[in-house]
């Protein structure tokens, strides 16, 4: 396989890029974007047998279930990171390894809903909170001690509704080269 085609199956929609300044409709947009994130992911697995979930989204890859779970995990330990930037300095967030949490019985067979629930109530909580936040939070920082990265909390917004679309960018061009 092409590296080409290859970056094209791990990145349906680009590489994250970090952005350095942000305007309030970048917040609303980035906002919006994780507020639609669990219907739209909902939508996309809905009707799918088990067979067509346990479909990795390229070789190598999760499956579709998989990547369910993860958007979930991953958007848990996002929330955290959120408050802990908003009620502590620079707190150094905890990484944890997404592919072993990938590979547990709940990641491996867990029934989608049990996550797409889950993210429809973490996502309307989480929108809640970041609706909450001034132009002078958004300044706010955590570090990633594994990355050895400082972000901003629009940085980590920013990222992580590009988090979810890439997900669903993984599901979305399966399903259409598969047909399924």
């Amino acid at each position: 396989m092409t590296k080409i085609l290859l970056d094209e199956l791990r990145y349906p929609i680009g590489k994250y890029v970090k952005p350095t300044n942000f305007s309030d409709s970048d917040v609303q947009i980035y906002i919006e974007r994780i507020e639609n994130l669990p219907g739209r992911l909902r939508e996309s697995v809905a009707g799918l047998n088990d067979q067509q979930l346990d479909t990795p989204y390229r070789d190598g890859g999760w499956t579709i279930r998989q990547v369910v779970h993860h958007v979930a995990d991953s958007h848990m330990n996002a929330y955290c990171r959120f408050k802990l930037g908003m009620t502590e300095d620079l707190p150094s967030i905890r990484p944890y390894d997404e592919n072993l949490w990938a590979k547990t019985e709940d990641g491996l067979h867990g029934k989608p809903e049990l996550s797409l629930a889950l993210l429809e109530n973490l996502h309307t909580r989480w929108v809640y909170f970041l609706r909450s936040l001034n132009s002078t939070d958004w300044q706010r920082k955590i570090y990633h001690p594994e990355a050895k990265i400082e972000y901003t909390l629009f940085q980590l917004l920013a990222m992580y509704a590009w988090h979810g679309d890439h997900h669903l960018g993984h599901i979305m061009s399966l399903l259409k080269r598969k047909s399924f």
